[in-house]
């Protein structure tokens, strides 16, 4: 039983290890120029993109949680809130997404494939929203319908011009009218659960919890946002939550098969003997997992450079084999079990080889 328990183990498939981070730079490089170009594309019709804006604003206010007329005139009566505000917006989503990508490979390397995975399939349910439908934010509607831009009214203090959060001067490389859904928001709430449920001091865990809140409040006092904008943003990350894992075993089977087919690129240097363990790596994702081989003698020794146990001659077929110990054995005495037992069989038939008793 000890045995086989060794020998489960030793077959047991390990678990993938942690990706390198010079494969990971490019990877998320590489989505996120797809996102930002995407959002170029998926530019629609600007009517089309008010008409959407004004059903949005209709509803809310049917439904009476247009949050974002109060908190809009708030941030603009009192610049010491409104300046504060156009400063989070056209920053943090900059800074606390990647920041919290690099604790998580340095820090947790366990969830950060997972993690990862899940912050690139939400940006890519969003990206099929503002393709959709594209959305004129608040700021950009009608004066008449009460909203002020106050990224352009503070414009002075930042970096910004007229045009949201962009750099004075490159408003053209933005799409206006991408608000449905709020990926500020959907960033934000990504990185508030994962600092709170994996950070360990209890202040970073409460500002994990007000990150996404703020964020909220932030998106539409600055007019960039509708509440319900919000709340797409927080649905495209449950989304995300919930494919992350199918994602995931999707990726692993195609980098299986392409390590099948192409095993020179594989990333296995040598194959591992009975029982041994070798690191495989993809050159695809540069995730790197431990293989180990299984143990086809099921007990028996082979030799030097051997993989399955060749057939062995017993002492009585060999004419140079050397005499067995049974042969010293006085005459009146049976021989030993194993002597009489076929190779691999156990002594009472139960299957068991010998080396495992």
């Amino acid at each position: 039983m000890e045995s086989f328990r060794m020998q489960s183990a030793s077959t047991a498939p390990v678990p993938v290890s942690q990706p390198r981070w010079w494969t990971e730079l490019p990877l998320l490089a590489l989505v996120y120029g797809a996102y930002s170009a995407g959002r170029l594309v998926a530019r629609g019709d600007v009517s089309t993109a008010v008409d959407h804006g004004l059903r949005i604003l209709h509803l809310e206010k049917v439904l009476r949680i247009n949050f974002e007329h109060p908190l809009n005139r708030l941030l603009t009566a009192r610049s010491s809130l409104g300046i504060p505000a156009d400063f989070v917006y056209a920053t943090l989503h900059y800074v606390i997404t990647p920041v919290v990508l690099i604790w998580l490979f340095r820090r947790h390397k366990a969830v950060y494939r997972r993690a990862r995975t899940w912050l690139m399939t939400s940006t890519l349910f969003g990206l099929i929203g503002f393709t959709l439908m594209p959305t004129c934010p608040p700021r950009l509607l009608d004066a008449a319908h009460g909203f002020v831009d106050t990224m352009a009214q503070y414009s002075s203090y930042g970096w910004w011009g007229t045009e949201a959060s962009a750099p004075r001067g490159m408003g053209g490389m933005t799409n206006q009218y991408a608000a449905m859904p709020s990926l500020h928001v959907g960033w934000a709430l990504w990185c508030g659960i994962l600092i709170w449920r994996h950070a360990r001091h209890p202040l970073v865990r409460a500002l994990g919890v007000l990150y996404p809140l703020v964020t909220t409040l932030v998106v539409m006092g600055t007019a960039n946002h509708y509440f319900l904008d919000a709340v797409a943003g927080a649905a495209v990350m449950g989304v995300g939550a919930l494919l992350a894992r199918p994602v995931l075993r999707i990726a692993d089977r195609v980098r299986s098969r392409v390590a099948d087919r192409f095993p020179r690129f594989a990333g296995v240097t040598a194959s591992p003997a009975d029982g041994e363990t070798a690191v495989v790596t993809s050159p695809v994702t540069g995730d790197t997992a431990a293989v180990t081989s299984p143990v086809v003698g099921a007990g028996c020794k082979t030799s030097a450079g051997e993989r399955i146990p060749g057939q062995r001659t017993t002492s009585a077929d060999s004419p140079h084999a050397a005499p067995s110990a049974d042969a010293d054995a006085p005459a009146d005495r049976a021989p030993r079990a194993e002597a009489v037992a076929p190779a691999g069989a156990g002594a009472a038939g139960d299957g068991t080889a010998p080396a495992d008793r």
